[in-house]
């Protein structure tokens, strides 16, 4: 019987092929007393299948092609600090002595108790760490029970054509099965920031999760088709069907083609203006997907990142290196690390802002910064002896009003002040920016542009703040609405303001990365787009198709469209050719 599923697409292009269900372990246990006596050998079970865990996580980061390092590199690391966290390596040996049970048990209450604790946040990336710690968990089980990872023999014979049905995969299965070439998978669990889905990314395989009944409902060895463009798996399709989709799955592979070839093609529009394509990272590690993407700069570089997953905060040291790398891997192109984001939905392990009845409105960016001179300082000294050797530039997160431009300003030439009197080097005309994403910011930009170098638009929050809406509540997500008339009007305001004050304008939010909005805002004005490295070459291909003379008036009556109808009816024939 045909039916399709839906779910959230991860990993784009095409696959057709036989199910394979994937069978795993659950981390539901048998709860069994043991006598007082055998407490000491219980936990040394426990302790054995912890180091074993630490043993395949060191196999699986030295198994892998170094094409893949960074990104194995990247879970590897979550997963053993998940591992080597007091709650997970000593709290179920206290629950074994205290509660007299089975190594088993104790790590799943643990795991239960470390779960809860997820319920409220609301940050997408971190609350995908919730699936890590849960993988971690199901390692420790599998060590505990004597199972280990085993490819399955159906694989080994007709990987090619297999797409693997779950109810979840691990960066590890993915790692796994990749040597065998699957042709996708689908997973009822997951997010689109998960490892697992930046990892089916890395590998090119077409991926969907989020199918919530996929695992219940597909059979072994039944026909499907995994659009990971569209977020859709077509299960037993007819064979009308079928054939339309091996035609689109020829096509996608065609335009991939052509897609690397604009690696080194300057983005310039038909009629010759020149547009500025700079990717987002967030740590170090992503350097190798931005130097595929042919970046011509680092737009944001989300340096809150370097200090989240971990106990102690990064010291001035780890922070310059970090910023080195980057700033001498762009050899010379801009570099622009934003200031410590911390706050709201993102915090540190220990310590950090205090958590208010509002969040996203309290201690957060860079006030929080400003309330913590000492960290702010340190972070400041790092990124000026990196500004030695590369093309540097510094971004300040969440300003409202100019006092804080001017004390960070402070903060900056004091941190200058200490490296010159330690005879450290750096670049004294280091250019300074700030996001635009609070609609107080936008308003009074005037008063900003006389004080910075440039300015970044942050369209996440500048769109949750203007619509007062949270895009992680699933209550109200659905009206989080890029293309609201007061967005737009700010956004357009904002850029054209800037232009003409002579100051760099960059858009980094999503909308950069939205191929639908890309001649919009050249419609607006933009010629600085900054976005994940995934999107930057589907957005320089509809650069070069545009042509400015016909942009322009089109973006102007969409900025004035009164209902809806007629701003999506502009916006197709924005995206007409």
């Amino acid at each position: 019987m045909s039916f399709t599923l839906h779910g959230i697409a991860v990993s784009g292009g095409i696959a057709i092929g036989r199910a394979h269900l994937v069978s795993q372990a659950s981390v539901e246990v048998d709860h069994y007393s043991i006598p007082e006596e055998f407490v000491g050998r219980e936990i040394k079970r426990f302790e054995r299948a912890v180091k074993r865990v630490n043993t395949e996580l060191d196999t699986l980061e030295k198994s892998v092609k170094s094409d893949l390092s960074t990104d194995v590199a990247a879970f590897v690391n979550v997963h053993r600090m998940i591992l080597e966290d007091s709650m997970f390596s000593e709290e179920p040996k206290q629950i074994i002595r205290s509660e007299l049970c089975n190594a088993e048990w104790a790590v799943k209450l643990q795991l239960d108790a470390s779960l809860a604790q997820f319920a409220d946040i609301q940050d997408e990336y971190l609350r995908e760490r919730k699936t890590d710690v849960r993988q971690v968990v199901e390692r420790i089980m599998a060590a505990l029970l004597g199972q280990g990872d085993v490819v399955p023999e159906k694989l080994q014979t007709r990987a090619e054509d297999t797409i693997l049905v779950a109810h979840d995969l691990s960066p590890a299965d993915v790692i796994l099965f990749k040597d065998h070439q699957v042709a996708a998978f689908v997973t009822d669990l997951g997010g689109a920031t998960s490892h697992t889905a930046i990892l089916a990314r890395s590998l090119g395989i077409p991926s969907i999760v989020a199918l919530h009944h996929a695992r219940q409902l597909i059979r072994e060895d039944e026909t499907i088709v995994v659009d990971g463009t569209q977020g859709v798996v077509l299960v037993d399709p007819e064979k009308t069907v079928l054939d339309e989709y091996r035609l689109k799955q020829n096509q996608w592979n065609i335009e991939r083609k052509k897609l690397s070839r604009l690696k080194t093609a300057e983005a310039s529009t038909l009629d010759g203006i020149n547009v500025e394509l700079h990717a987002n990272i967030e740590l170090p590690t992503d350097m190798d997907a931005v130097k595929q993407s042919g970046a011509t700069g680092i737009g944001l570089f989300r340096s809150e990142f370097l200090f989240l997953n971990r106990k102690d905060l990064p010291s001035e040291e780890e922070q310059f290196e970090a910023y080195k790398t980057v700033a001498e891997g762009m050899k010379g192109k801009p570099v622009t690390i934003r200031t410590l984001d911390i706050g709201a939905d993102k915090n540190f392990e220990e310590g950090g802002p205090a958590q208010s009845i509002n969040p996203a409105l309290g201690l957060r960016a860079i006030r929080y910064c400003l309330a913590e001179p000492k960290l702010f300082r340190t972070q400041l000294r790092a990124i000026l002896r990196a500004s030695k050797f590369g093309n540097v530039q510094i971004l300040i997160p969440m300003i409202s009003n100019v006092l804080e431009i001017t004390q960070t300003f402070a903060a900056i030439e004091q941190a200058k002040a200490e490296l010159k009197a330690e005879g450290k080097k750096f670049n004294a005309d280091i250019k300074v920016g700030g996001m635009i994403e609070i609609p107080a910011a936008a308003i009074c930009l005037p008063l900003f542009l006389k004080k910075l170098d440039f300015i970044s638009i942050g369209t996440n929050d500048l769109i949750q703040y203007t619509l007062a809406i949270d895009r992680t509540d699933d209550a109200v997500a659905h009206l989080y609405n890029p293309l609201h008339p007061a967005v737009l009007l700010l956004i357009s305001s904002v850029i054209r303001q800037a232009n003409a004050a002579g100051k760099p304008v960059t858009v980094c939010g999503e909308m950069a990365g939205d191929v639908k909005l890309t001649r919009l805002l050249l419609g607006f004005g933009l010629r600085h787009f900054s976005m994940h490295p995934a999107n930057l070459l589907t957005v320089k291909q509809r650069v070069l198709m545009s042509n400015m003379a016909e942009i322009e008036p089109l973006s102007a009556k969409l900025l004035k469209a009164e209902d809806v109808e007629k701003q999506l009816g502009y916006l197709e024939r924005l995206n007409g050719s």
